[in-house]
């Protein structure tokens, strides 16, 4: 009975999250635009390093691609993230349904966990269409046939558990604070983003840098990705010494390591929030 509950919550919770993600509009329409947002951040990023490229005088074909599939596949890190974390508050303060969804039969965890699933396949269809911009008219260079299929899911899934239990832990903490949490997740989005190697490799950062960029499970799956497709972009040279075996073993060691804190974090803000009157709290500004 219970394992038929989590099955209809979990349906329904998808099907709620797309809705919403699409503002309640048509499939085509959003289609479209799911399509042409990718393919112009695309080419902001184009703009960004033609004019980096021009400031320096020079140009590195490499470090273009380098930038192009971090960036696309970064995608995951900052939708996922504000994923989780905006089901607390759009259900709490904006639809303020949060308190009728915990005094339901459903599983709020399971409920989370189809929200966010929506999420995902809206960012996989961005990364999708992202990477096809790239190959057939910015040159990257990918080869369907020499990918690392096996590899490349494993690592995806490792790491969209781990993006996930970064934002399950932020969403632990959304129960106890009021309109703050986007601020909380650009910041932790935007740690990220710096010191992952996104935009550059991490090898450019200062020692203190470089050691936070390897305690950040994000920096293996990155580089993961851009070993398992084989685009030519090369290791970073911080990472040169730790093999893809190794890299992978560490990915998931510490994936496993922070969604137990981050179950942890979730259950206690649930815990304060349900004690203290939170659960329909708003703070209307």
């Amino acid at each position: 009975m219970a394992m038929s509950m989590n099955r209809r919550v979990f349906k329904w919770s998808t099907w709620l999250g797309w809705q919403l993600e699409s503002n309640w509009t048509d499939p085509f329409p959003f289609i479209i635009y799911s399509i042409a947002k990718p393919i112009a951040g695309s080419l902001i990023l184009v703009v960004m390093y033609s004019i980096i490229a021009g400031i320096g005088g020079q140009t590195d074909i490499g470090l273009f691609h380098y930038m192009y599939v971090s960036n696309a596949f970064f995608m995951f890190v900052a939708q996922v993230l504000f994923g989780i974390t905006w089901v607390i508050h759009d259900d709490r303060e904006h639809y303020r349904t949060l308190k009728y969804l915990y005094i339901s039969p459903s599983n709020f965890f399971v409920y989370m966990m189809g929200r966010t699933i929506s999420k995902l396949l809206v960012t996989t269809l961005a990364v999708i269409v992202t990477m096809a911009f790239g190959v057939f008219f910015l040159g990257v260079p990918l080869d369907i046939l020499g990918v690392n299929w096996l590899l490349f899911i494993v690592v995806m899934f490792i790491g969209l558990a781990c993006v996930m239990s970064f934002g399950l832990a932020l969403a632990g903490l959304s129960f106890l604070t009021a309109k703050h949490s986007m601020g909380m997740n650009e910041g932790v989005a935007g740690i990220f983003y710096m010191f992952c190697g996104v935009i550059f490799p991490i090898s450019i950062l200062p020692a203190w840098g470089i050691s936070l960029a390897k305690v950040l499970p994000v920096t293996y799956w990155l580089e993961l990705i851009r070993r398992t497709l084989d685009l030519g972009v090369g290791i970073d040279t911080a990472l040169a010494g730790i093999s893809t075996v190794d890299s992978l073993w560490i990915l998931s060691i510490s994936t496993i390591v922070f969604a137990i804190i981050s179950v942890g974090i979730f259950k206690l803000g649930d815990y304060v929030a349900r004690s203290r009157g939170l659960i329909d709290m708003t703070t209307a500004y």
